[in-house]
């Protein structure tokens, strides 16, 4: 295939990306992290004070509220939203976007804009990369595999920092590779500068010090170069880093943020910290002109870390905890992966294997090193996709595969790997044409079965679940339901001329600002109800699993007697209409 008609194709998997994620969010409503994102970056940009949402670095949520500084746009500086609570992010959300006579719908679109932009972005640069090592059939799957994944588009149009960590990852291991290849000065300022970039996407990119650091040394040693010089770059790119990006970026965002309220701030949020130490330095750091902006970075760091260690009530497989289970991400992973993609996984694993054992029979060690050196991109992704799996699995925080987003682009670049190099070792004429067919088939079914869920793609489940209507039934949160259906109910309410709706509602939203008169507050815990019901899948869910470990909280069974009842209907696909006569 020519250069020219791979770009037009290439060019084309984009347009229909972007095409799809955002006619898709047109009718989603805020979800829940949002509700905390675009406030917080507007703030950031408008007040240059960061005391809002500190557990993730500003950049995304700067990109996103820069489109927002050209409304007209009412901040609440006077509110006890602002003024009074430590972190008060929810409900300083709630003020900006539904009570200052605000528009929200207008506000989280034009937010959302910067996100797609950067979901093609980094499309567009993981096609470049793919293709320029590893040629033009390659990188158009990789490509078609990310323009049609039912993941990136559910959570790259969204103003959350988790696309930010896939484009991190990818960005840090092309720039970190260059340098080993070639360490010379440009390479290491330019390296740093991507490094402290990527540093400000999302604190989970903290896990790209050990991955850099383990590429670092094994090539290194495989190329019998200097390990104490690739070691020194390595220590001056994260000075780099950390001086002329990270510092910079954070001494802005807290320069009107004024330094008694950051201190006192800190060390409120770090008061049941168990860091020791580490909450020390940090709270020294807060009332220091020179260090407050990093320490204001520390700060978020120690919070995600103690967040990931504590972890979060979750259902799961029909049980409810507020512990995690080891194997969640990688079912979650399963049942919300197209079915298609599992089954091209597991060909290209087996392609691969076969081979490799056909080609590693003999001097073992040799080769290895050999294939290593020669194939050092694909090590690398192999490298981080071990760390990345291994620390999610570890972790105590179950709240979505969204977690495991920057998983993708290397997956998506391995498989399709295999299998190229699979079929150029086929040798037998009608082997290579049936494996070929089969392969476009299950390309054609997993294109199929994301445009099949449109505009449904947070709500996404593959066959294994039943498809896309039956995935609360696994896992809730922000899998399935994150409170993207609120408008959606307004709508179906208007449609059926219901005059009073009681809602038990789980997002970002307020259902006050959509349903007016008709809603009514549904609590959980004061039992059956009668009339018209909306809830939330994440709730109901919860309300009806099974507590496990000693969990118990205000919602434990409180739904169980809804499992006589059938819902007459959905608003999207998250939000449960019941009618109790």
């Amino acid at each position: 295939m020519s250069k020219t008609t791979t770009n037009i194709l290439a060019l084309g998997l984009l347009s229909i990306m972007f095409c799809l994620a955002f006619l898709s969010s047109q009718g989603d409503s805020i979800t829940m992290d949002e509700l905390s994102h675009i406030p917080a970056g507007y703030s950031y940009l408008s007040q240059r004070d960061f005391r809002i949402n500190p557990e993730h670095p500003p950049l995304i949520k700067d990109l996103a509220a820069f489109p927002l500084l050209f409304l007209d746009v009412t901040f609440p500086e006077t509110s006890e939203a602002w003024t009074e609570p430590v972190n008060g992010q929810w409900w300083y959300g709630w003020e900006l976007l539904f009570n200052s006579g605000n528009n929200p719908d207008q506000m989280v679109s034009w937010a959302r804009f910067p996100m797609l932009l950067m979901l093609v972005f980094l499309g567009g640069f993981l096609f470049w990369w793919t293709k320029k090592e590893f040629g033009n059939n390659v990188s158009l799957f990789v490509l078609a595999l990310f323009a049609f994944s039912p993941n990136l588009l559910a959570h790259g149009r969204l103003v959350t920092t988790d696309i930010g960590a896939a484009l991190g990852f990818v960005l840090s291991a092309y720039f970190w590779i260059k340098f080993l290849k070639d360490p010379s000065k440009k390479n290491v300022i330019i390296t740093g500068l991507v490094f402290g970039i990527c540093m400000l996407f999302k604190y989970s990119l903290a896990l790209l010090i050990p991955f850099l650091g383990i590429i670092t040394i094994v090539y290194a040693l495989l190329k019998k170069e200097s390990l104490l010089k690739y070691l020194s770059l390595a220590v001056l790119i994260g000075i780099i880093g950390v001086v002329f990006v990270i510092m910079p970026v954070y001494q802005f965002h807290v320069s009107n943020y004024p330094v008694e309220r950051q201190l006192s701030d800190t060390v409120t949020i770090l008061e049941s910290s168990p860091m020791g130490p580490l909450k020390d330095l940090c709270i020294w750091m807060a009332d220091k002109p020179i260090t407050r902006g990093l320490g204001h970075y520390f700060l978020g760091l120690l919070m995600a870390t103690q967040r990931t260690a504590c972890g979060n009530t979750v259902y799961f497989l029909d049980k409810v905890s507020g512990t995690s289970w080891w194997y969640y991400f990688p079912v979650v992973y399963v049942l919300k992966t197209p079915l298609a993609f599992s089954v091209l996984t597991i060909i290209s694993l087996s392609l691969s294997i076969f081979f490799t054992k056909k080609d590693f029979c003999t001097d073992v060690i040799n080769k290895t090193k050999d294939c290593i050196l020669t194939h050092f991109t694909e090590f690398s992704m192999f490298v981080a996709l071990f760390i990345y799996w291994g620390t999610s699995i570890m972790g105590n925080l179950n709240i979505g595969v969204r977690h495991v987003l920057p998983v993708l682009p290397f997956t998506y670049v391995l498989v399709s790997l295999g299998l190229e190099r699979g079929l150029q070792k086929i040798k037998k004429p009608g082997t290579k044409k049936i494996l070929v067919s089969l392969i476009g088939i299950l390309l054609f079914w997993y294109a199929g079965s994301s445009l099949l869920s449109f505009p449904h793609y947070l709500s996404y489940f593959n066959e294994l679940a039943g498809g896309t209507d039956n995935g609360y039934k696994y896992v809730v949160d922000s899998n399935y339901d994150w409170g993207q259906d609120l408008r959606r109910l307004s709508t179906w309410v208007e449609e059926h001329d219901v005059q009073k709706i009681k809602v038990d509602f789980f997002g970002g939203g307020d259902p006050r600002y959509y349903l007016g008169d008709k809603y009514e507050s549904l609590v959980c815990a004061e039992g059956p109800k009668k009339g018209w019901l909306a809830i939330s899948a994440t709730f109901l869910q919860s309300g009806r699993g099974e507590p496990i470990n000693n969990f118990e909280d205000s919602r434990t069974n409180c739904y169980k007697w809804l499992d006589n009842y059938t819902p007459v209907d959905r608003a999207g696909k998250s939000i449960f209409i019941y009618h109790i006569d």
